[in-house]
């Protein structure tokens, strides 16, 4: 265990080299920072992180930088969430009060992640099988032919076209969408496939086909595999770092386009909490130099997607932190609400 005087320094380094973008001495330090030790002693706590893997040297004669696992450290035990100011929250609710449709609280989202952190920005749509159903209309467009409407409770509008094996009346779809929508609103997606499997058989002979077809394209919108969706922004930002990386910015890029990595780096929904990845923490090769911040969003308490943002590793984590809880909270109001 570090003494409580070497966390001291190691949070002052940090803090320094974050702001800085230099390897921290020990006469900065002393001189920036109320220590309240010689700088022959900070020198020593200094030799201690860097035996003990907290700091580097990046060069000879000059001053330290963190490492992974010092960042690790300072985000576990020494970087509380800094908190958005009163003008802040206000800009944020304000730019998020203004969108017209899911579509649009998404983009505005991502906009605004990659603004206020300055980093790579990417939300995750809000996942079907963590929805419930808020209605199913049916709308005839034809003699034989159907437009079926899935609204979830976060917002989300699917819309698919039913060719019927036979004409169905006005008054059969009004019936078929009543007794649907008694079934399956406000109910779990996972739920619905149980919920609706006897349901033409409460309907005439001829009309058993149409109704099955219905239903089934129903189910199959609910079980889509191309339902994990996300919204990325802000990759412009990673410019401002290059020095952060290594030998070059590809890799980072090249990883940032495939839609696997990022719902992985994102983690699951369920797992609503602050979760913040470092450096080599993350699996991807060309990622070891970035950490990643996310957190959960949702309505009433549950989450039912993620957002977060990618960066270099030399990153304000209390500040992003912060950020993106606020966002995360502002998006899971407007879901409720919505």
């Amino acid at each position: 265990m570090l003494s409580e005087r070497r966390l001291q320094v190691l949070r002052a380094i940090v803090q320094d080299y974050v702001g800085t973008e230099e390897p921290v001495g020990s006469k900065a330090l002393t001189e920036r920072h109320n220590l309240g030790v010689s700088p022959a002693t900070v020198r020593n706590d200094m030799a201690a992180l860097e035996d003990e893997g907290f700091i580097a040297q990046p060069h000879t004669s000059a001053g330290r930088i963190p490492t992974d696992k010092g960042y690790r450290l300072f985000v576990d035990k020494l970087a509380g969430v800094k908190p958005m100011s009163a003008p802040e929250r206000r800009a944020i609710q304000n730019f998020l009060d203004g969108a017209v449709d899911l579509d649009d609280v998404v983009a505005r989202t991502v906009r605004l992640l990659a603004q206020l952190t300055r980093q790579v920005a990417v939300v995750q749509y809000p996942s079907l099988t963590r929805s419930t159903v808020r209605h199913v209309e049916l709308l005839s467009l034809a003699p034989a032919r159907v437009m079926l409407v899935l609204i979830t409770d976060t917002g989300r509008v699917e819309q698919r076209m039913v060719d019927c094996p036979a004409p169905f009346g006005e008054s059969s779809l009004a019936d078929l969408r009543a007794r649907l929508n008694s079934r399956v609103a406000g109910r779990r997606f996972t739920d619905v496939p149980q919920l609706v499997e006897d349901l033409p058989d409460a309907f005439e002979v001829e009309d058993r086909g149409t109704v099955s077809t219905v239903l089934s394209t129903l189910l199959e919108t609910l079980v889509e595999e191309n339902e994990e969706r996300l919204m990325i922004g802000g990759t412009a930002n990673l410019t401002r770092f290059g020095h952060d990386f290594p030998l070059t910015i590809r890799p980072v890029l090249e990883a940032l386009e495939e839609q696997v990595v990022l719902l992985k780096l994102l983690g699951e929904a369920k797992d609503s909490g602050m979760t913040v990845r470092i450096g080599h923490e993350i699996a991807h090769e060309g990622l070891n130099s970035t950490s990643v911040v996310s957190v959960g969003y949702g309505s009433g308490g549950e989450a039912v997607a993620k957002l977060g943002v990618v960066g270099p590793t030399r990153m304000d984590y209390p500040g992003t932190m912060g950020a993106v809880r606020a966002v995360a909270r502002y998006v899971g109001q407007i879901l409720a609400e919505s």
